[in-house]
This record gives C-alpha cells, sequence and structure tokens, in this order.
C-alpha cells in the first residue's frame, strides 16, 4: 500500500494575494513535476494534529506555468478554507501528485463556440482554457477557429478576481466576449457594467452572440443553484446533454 508520502508532494506557497476579505489567491511550487490539463483540479491538503484534511480545487494557472495558482473562497465552517486562510508565503501544504477532472476544454467535437458560465471562484478552470489559448494564440499555434463568450458573475465587484486580465484579453484578442455581472448593485453604487443574476444574462446573451446547440459547447461552474438554473435554460434553447458540461463546487444541503 501506497504512503502519504508517495502520494503527496510537500508544496510551499509562493505568492498570497488577498481578493476581498474572504477571497485570496495562493501560488504555489507544487514541490514536483505536476502535469495537468487546463480545467482539471489539484487535491491540496493540510495536516492537522489529528488527520490530513483535503479537498480538490480547480487550477487557475495554464499547464505552460511552472507554479500553480488557487483561487479560494472562505467557507467559515469548512474543514478545510479556514486551515488554507492562515498559509502565507513560505507556509508548507501538501499536494497530490496527480491531477483530476474532466471539466476539460472540447476542442475536438465539432462546436466552435465555447460559452462559459461562472459564479466567483467557478471562473479558475476558464482562466486556466483561456491563458492556455492565448499562449497558443501568441505563438501563432491556436488549435482550430474558437470563439470564447464568458460570463462571469459575483454578488459585487470586488469578488471577481480576474477580471482585469479578462478584460485585457478580450480587448485585444478578436476570439474572446467578456461581460462581468453582479446581483447586488446596491452595495456597489459605483459599478457601470452589468447587473444581473448570471442566469438572468443567459438569454440575453447567447441571443446576442448568436450562439445555439448546434454551434455551441456550455460549461458551467461554481454555485449548485446557478448550474441547475443555466442548464435548464440552455436545454431549453436547444443544447443536447452531450453539449453541456458542468462542475459543481459544493452539493447543497438537502
Amino acid at each position: 500500500m501506497a504512503s502519504t508520502e508517495d502520494k503527496f508532494y510537500r508544496a510551499r506557497v509562493l505568492e498570497r494575494i488577498d481578493v476581498s476579505n474572504d477571497l485570496w489567491k495562493l501560488r504555489v511550487d507544487p514541490g514536483g513535476p505536476f502535469s495537468f490539463v487546463a480545467g482539471q483540479y489539484a487535491t491540496l491538503g493540510v495536516q492537522t494534529p489529528e488527520k490530513l484534511v483535503e479537498r480538490a480545487y480547480s487550477i487557475v494557472s495554464s499547464p505552460y506555468e511552472e507554479t500553480l495558482e488557487i483561487f479560494f473562497e472562505l467557507v467559515p465552517q469548512g474543514d478545510l478554507t479556514p486551515l488554507l486562510f492562515r498559509l502565507l508565503p513560505g507556509a508548507e501544504l501538501k499536494i497530490r501528485k496527480i491531477a483530476k477532472g474532466r471539466f476539460t476544454l472540447d476542442l475536438r467535437s465539432g462546436p466552435t463556440n465555447h460559452l462559459m458560465i461562472c459564479t466567483v471562484t467557478g471562473v479558475a478552470p476558464f482562466v486556466s482554457y483561456l491563458r492556455t489559448f492565448y499562449r497558443d494564440w501568441k505563438n501563432g499555434e491556436p488549435p482550430g477557429d474558437h470563439r470564447f463568450y464568458l460570463i462571469n458573475g459575483a454578488s459585487r465587484s470586488w469578488e471577481f478576481g480576474y477580471r482585469e486580465e479578462l478584460d485585457r484579453i478580450a480587448t485585444e484578442v478578436p476570439w474572446l466576449k467578456y461581460v462581468a455581472t453582479i446581483s447586488r448593485p446596491w452595495d456597489d453604487p459605483s459599478w457601470a457594467g452589468e447587473v444581473g443574476r448570471v442566469e438572468d444574462l443567459i438569454r440575453k446573451y447567447s441571443d446576442h452572440w448568436k450562439l445555439t446547440g448546434a454551434d455551441t459547447t456550455g460549461y458551467l461552474c461554481g454555485h449548485p443553484g446557478m448550474i441547475e438554473m443555466g442548464l435548464g435554460i440552455l436545454k431549453r434553447r436547444g443544447f443536447a446533454n452531450a453539449s453541456l458540461k458542468q462542475e459543481v463546487y459544493w452539493v447543497p444541503a438537502k
């Protein structure tokens, strides 16, 4: 039987960026060779006196990057995020040596449009997709004539971890359209962008961008309620199950 040391690297925090009082990013040296595909997740762990507490988190960074970037939301009563929230540069944590997950970018089945819908930390795999595709595009090696459309929701504007980066890419390239929307504008009076829940904007922007189930793959990531409603909307618009992918970050209590 493999030991814990055989399954895990001793990773080290290189950088911490606080996005808000309960959202933060860590850039981590995984501690050894770590291969993954954009959209997959890493399993992180923190050793307590009682046990190793671990959980999977979507990887923000591109496979082209040497370090791993993860975007976290603090769950005060959670088992792991309060432990991760305490970590500062130089701190150690454990990471399973093998990345997993099937929420990867489909560039082969036919559709060349990719509609990506997310809430808060659910943007993570989409940033990984886009950083990777952007690198290929900059190198003159884009894998096909693909177009990306991202609707990124949060309650307030300061919860967007990657809005500046995504706006910059969308301004530079012809293949990305990016919309950020907030659902609590009364808490954020200076916000001048789109307003409404993500699922309330799916019809508007899929019409605006002329996206159909025949030529588009839909990807939904983040809050389970948003995913359930978003899937229903897209199915009613003609998206087949085979054209829809989802990554649910937690299962709501019954």
